[in-house]
C-alpha cells in the first residue's frame, strides 16, 4: 500500500464524498429519471479512488478503475443528452459517444498487450503515450460534447442543466491539465495527480444539487453541432493515425532513412491542408450527417432564416434577382444558379446570373411552350433524370439543349405567383452531387411560390414608379401647352392689331421683333418635344427599307464611318417609311455614341421567311444581360447625361406600332445588334390573296387592312 500521502488522503477524500452523495441519492427515494446513471457515476468514481488510494495511480488496477469510471461519466452524458428516452435526433450524438467509448477502452487493451515487456524496452515508452493520447482525445471529445449540450439547450434547461454538467467539466477538466503536462513531460506530476481526487468532493456536492432540481432535460442536437462533433472525430482520427506512424517510424530506428521519415511528414500535413479544408470533404460531411443523424435532410428553421436575410440583404449591392438565386441554392447547397424569366413575346429570358459566367445563353433561352408547361404542371426538372431519359411527361420537350449539354447543369425550380410563371431558377450541381428527393422537391416548391411574390411585388412597384414617371412627364406637357398657348395667344392679338396699324412703321418694327421671339420660342419647344413625339400610324404601306438606309448613311455617314451590307432594293416591307427613318435614326445615333471615333457601324437588310431583318451593328461597349433585360426599354431610364431615357422605348413602341419587332443582342466589351423585324409585303400580299381566294374575312385591324 501506497503511503499516506497528499494523493492518498485526497483520493480516499473524493471517494468519501462520492459514496455519501450516492447514500443520500438512495436514501431520498429520488425516482426522477437520470437516477440509476448518476448513482453508477458516483460509485465508480468511489471506486476509482479506493483503488487510487489503496494501489498507486500508476498501477494497473487504478488505470483499469479509471477507465471503469470514465464509461460511466460517459454514459451519464449520454443520459443529459437523451433526457433518460429515445428520441431518433440523438441516434448521430450516440454513435459519437459509442466512438470515445471505444477509444477508452483501447487504454487497457494497449495497457495488456505490453504488460509482458522490459520496462526499459521501448515499447513501453511507445504505450505510455499512446495511452496518455487516448485518455486525451476522450477527455478533449467529452468536454466538447459538453458544451454542445449546455450551448444547444433552451435557457430554462441550461438552468437544469448547469450543476450536471459543471460536475461534468469539472472532472475533465482536471484530467486534461494532467494529461497534457503528462504528455510533454516524463510522467504524472504529483500535485495535478493528488488534485483529481479532492476535485470529487465538489463534484458530488454539484450532483446532489442537481437531483435536488425539477427540470426537463431533454436535448436536441442541431446540425451544426453534429457536423462539429463528426469534424473533431475525424481531426482525432487523423491525429491517431499520424501519431501511429510516426511511432512505427521511432520503432525502426536507424533502418528508416531520415528523408523518408521527413518526406512521410510533408506528406501527411499537405494532403491533410488539401482534403479536410476542401468544399467536396465538407459537403460530404453534411450529407453524410444529414442521411444518417437526422431524420430530415434540412434544418427548416436555419433554412428559413437564412433565406429571409438574403432576401432583405438589400444594400448587399446585388439585385433582388441575383439574391432570389442565391437563396435558392444556398438552401440546396448549389454553388451557382441562373433566373430565367417571360419576355415580350413568352419566350424565357435571360435574366441574372449568380456565381455562373461561363455559361453562354442564348437569346432566347426556353420557348413559350416551356413557359406554358410549368404553369401547368408547376413541375420541378432534374435535369440528371431528363439526360438518362427516365423524366416523367413533357418534360424532356421543355428542357433546351443548351443547358443538357452543361454538366453543371442540376435542377430548374419554377417560381408560379397565382399561377402564373414569374420565373426559371436553374440551379448548378452541389459540390458534393446528390440526387434531388421528395424533401427537395417539396422545399424548393415551397421556396419558389415565396420568391415570386417578392418578384412580383417587385415588379408591381416598378410598374407604379412607371406610372408616377409618366404623370411627372404630363406635368411637364402641361406647362409646355400653356406656353403654346400664350405665343398663339400673343400672335393672335398681333394679327387684329396689324388691321388696324399695318401702315405705322412702328407698328411693323415691332411686329417683325414680335415674330421673331415667337418663332424662337416655338422652334425651342419643337425641339425638345420632337424625338417625344408619339407619331401616330394612320396608315401603313410598303417601304423600301434599303432606300431609308441610304438616306441615312448619306446623313450621317460623314461625320462617322458606316458600312452597308445585304442591300436588296427589290425588297418591300410593310411599315411607315417615316417612322421606320425615325427608329433607324435613333438607333444609329446611339450605335455612335457607344462606339468609338474610328469604329464603323454596319447597317444592312436580309429576308427571314415572312419578314424582313434590318440590323444595326456596333462594336462598341456593349450592355450587360441585367440591363438589357431590366433598364434598356424602361422609360425614363438612361445612362446619357441629361437623357431623358425614353429613346429606346420609343423605337419600340414605333415598331410595334407597325406590326414589327425590335429585338437586340448585346454583349460587354464587344458591342451589340438591334433587329428590326417588319413584314414583307410580298408575304402580306399572298396572306390576302389567299384570303380572298378562301373566302374569308381578314380579321378586324389586321395589318393586311391597312394597307394602301
Amino acid at each position: 500500500m501506497i503511503g499516506a500521502g497528499p494523493a492518498f488522503w485526497s483520493s480516499l477524500a473524493g471517494a468519501f464524498a462520492c459514496a455519501v452523495v450516492a447514500a443520500w441519492v438512495v436514501q431520498r427515494g429520488d425516482d426522477r429519471p437520470g437516477r440509476d446513471v448518476a448513482l453508477l457515476a458516483l460509485a465508480m468514481s468511489a471506486l476509482w479512488g479506493v483503488v487510487t488510494a489503496a494501489m498507486g495511480a500508476d498501477s494497473a488496477a487504478a488505470s483499469l478503475a479509471e477507465t471503469i469510471r470514465n464509461l460511466a461519466w460517459l454514459a451519464f452524458l449520454h443520459n443529459l443528452i437523451t433526457g433518460g428516452g429515445q428520441q431518433a435526433g440523438n441516434a448521430g450524438v450516440r454513435a459519437m459517444l459509442g466512438v470515445i467509448a471505444c477509444v477508452e477502452l483501447l487504454h487497457p487493451v494497449l495497457r495488456l498487450s505490453v504488460a509482458n515487456v522490459s520496462p526499459s524496452h521501448h515499447l513501453q515508452d511507445a504505450a505510455f503515450e499512446l495511452t496518455v493520447f487516448f485518455r486525451l482525445m476522450v477527455i478533449v471529445g467529452g468536454l466538447v460534447l459538453v458544451h454542445n449540450v449546455y450551448d444547444a439547450e433552451t435557457r430554462r434547461g441550461r438552468t437544469a442543466l448547469r450543476w450536471n454538467a459543471g460536475a461534468l467539466g469539472a472532472v475533465w477538466l482536471c484530467d486534461l491539465n494532467l494529461y497534457i503536462v503528462t504528455w510533454l513531460g516524463d510522467g504524472q506530476p504529483g500535485a495535478l495527480a493528488a488534485l483529481r481526487g479532492i476535485v470529487l468532493v465538489p463534484v458530488a456536492v454539484m450532483l446532489a444539487v442537481a437531483r435536488t432540481r425539477n427540470a426537463d432535460l431533454r436535448f436536441r442536437p442541431s446540425r451544426a453541432m453534429a457536423f462539429q462533433s463528426l469534424s473533431l472525430l475525424i481531426i482525432g482520427a487523423y491525429l491517431v493515425i499520424m501519431v501511429g506512424a510516426a511511432q512505427s517510424l521511432a520503432w525502426l530506428g536507424d533502418t528508416a532513412p531520415p528523408l523518408a521519415q521527413v518526406g512521410f511528414v510533408f506528406t501527411s500535413a499537405v494532403l491533410a491542408l488539401i482534403v479536410l479544408p476542401s468544399g467536396r470533404v465538407r459537403g460530404w460531411m453534411k450529407v453524410t450527417v444529414a442521411k444518417h443523424l437526422f431524420q430530415h435532410r434540412y434544418d427548416y428553421r436555419a433554412e428559413w432564416l437564412r433565406f429571409t436575410q438574403t432576401i432583405g440583404r438589400g444594400n448587399s449591392g446585388a439585385t433582388l434577382e441575383e439574391r432570389t438565386i442565391q437563396a435558392i441554392g444556398d438552401i440546396a447547397d448549389s454553388t451557382a444558379g441562373l433566373l430565367l424569366m417571360p419576355g415580350d413575346r413568352g419566350e424565357l429570358t435571360l435574366a441574372a446570373r449568380w456565381q455562373w459566367r461561363t455559361l453562354d445563353v442564348p437569346a432566347e433561352a426556353m420557348t413559350s411552350e416551356a413557359r406554358q408547361f410549368f404553369e401547368r404542371d408547376g413541375y420541378i426538372v432534374d435535369c440528371d433524370a431528363v439526360r438518362r431519359g427516365t423524366a416523367e411527361g413533357d418534360v424532356n420537350k421543355v428542357v433546351p439543349g443548351w443547358l443538357l449539354d452543361e454538366p453543371r447543369a442540376w435542377a430548374l425550380v419554377p417560381l408560379l405567383h397565382f399561377e402564373r410563371l414569374v420565373g426559371v431558377v436553374a440551379l448548378a450541381r452541389p459540390a458534393h452531387p446528390r440526387e434531388l428527393d421528395w424533401e427537395d422537391f417539396d422545399l424548393l416548391k415551397v421556396v419558389g411560390r415565396q420568391l415570386a411574390s417578392y418578384l412580383a411585388e417587385h415588379a408591381g412597384q416598378e410598374a407604379l414608379l412607371d406610372a408616377s414617371r409618366f404623370d411627372e412627364f404630363n406635368r411637364r406637357i402641361a406647362f409646355v401647352m400653356h406656353d403654346v398657348k400664350n405665343l398663339a395667344s400673343q400672335l393672335t392679338l398681333l394679327c387684329r392689331n396689324a388691321e388696324r396699324h399695318g401702315d405705322n412703321p412702328a407698328f411693323r418694327a415691332d411686329m417683325q421683333i414680335t415674330v421673331r421671339n415667337a418663332a424662337d420660342k416655338l422652334n425651342g419647344l419643337i425641339a425638345k418635344l420632337s424625338r417625344y413625339n408619339s407619331n401616330p400610324l394612320e396608315r401603313l404601306e410598303e417601304v423600301d427599307p434599303s432606300e431609308v438606309i441610304r438616306t441615312i448613311v448619306e446623313r450621317q455617314g460623314q461625320t462617322h464611318p458606316m458600312v452597308v451590307t445585304g442591300i436588296a432594293p427589290q425588297m418591300r416591307v410593310i411599315g411607315n417609311r417615316e417612322t421606320l427613318e425615325q427608329v433607324l435614326v435613333h438607333l444609329v445615333q446611339n450605335a455612335i455614341d457607344a462606339s468609338a471615333a474610328d469604329a464603323p457601324i454596319t447597317l444592312g437588310v436580309r429576308s427571314e421567311g415572312l419578314h424582313a431583318a434590318i440590323e444595326v451593328t456596333d462594336s462598341g461597349c456593349g450592355m450587360s444581360p441585367d440591363f438589357v433585360r431590366n433598364r434598356l426599354f424602361k422609360p425614363f431610364v438612361s445612362t446619357k447625361q441629361g437623357g431623358f431615357g425614353i429613346g429606346a422605348f420609343e423605337a419600340r413602341e414605333l415598331v410595334r406600332a407597325m406590326q414589327g419587332r425590335l429585338d437586340v443582342e448585346s454583349r460587354e466589351g464587344l458591342g451589340s445588334r438591334f433587329v428590326i423585324r417588319l413584314p414583307l409585303a410580298e408575304a402580306a400580299g399572298l396572306l390576302e390573296r389567299f384570303m380572298e381566294t378562301s373566302g374569308g374575312a381578314k380579321p378586324h385591324g389586321s395589318q393586311e387592312a391597312q394597307v394602301a
